[in-house]
């Protein structure tokens, strides 16, 4: 079950996530006003680890692509999946 939900994490976009840790974090608002820059910095950094993991991602792509191991069309369609889940690309 723990592992379905983590598969359903991994599937969400990188909007949802950065959007799902705000939301969380803005729960804490009463507790702690220390909490409220923590969570911050937590959603900035796993955003920018997300975007790390997706820039990877595509540079992989790019090399199996130039190396010949896929073809055109596969290129193009998962490039675009990949950049449909990032925030920058």
């Amino acid at each position: 079950m723990r592992m379905l939900r983590l598969m359903e994490v991994d599937k969400m976009s990188g909007k949802g996530i950065v959007i799902l840790v705000l939301l969380l974090g803005s729960l804490q608002v009463g507790c702690s006003r220390d909490f409220v820059g923590g969570a911050a910095v937590g959603a900035v950094g796993a955003g920018a680890a997300y975007e790390y993991r997706t820039k990877k991602q595509l540079d992989q792509l790019d090399r199996d692509f130039e190396a010949g191991r896929i073809s055109r069309e596969e290129y193009v369609k998962r490039k675009k999946e990949i950049k449909a889940g990032s925030l920058i690309y």
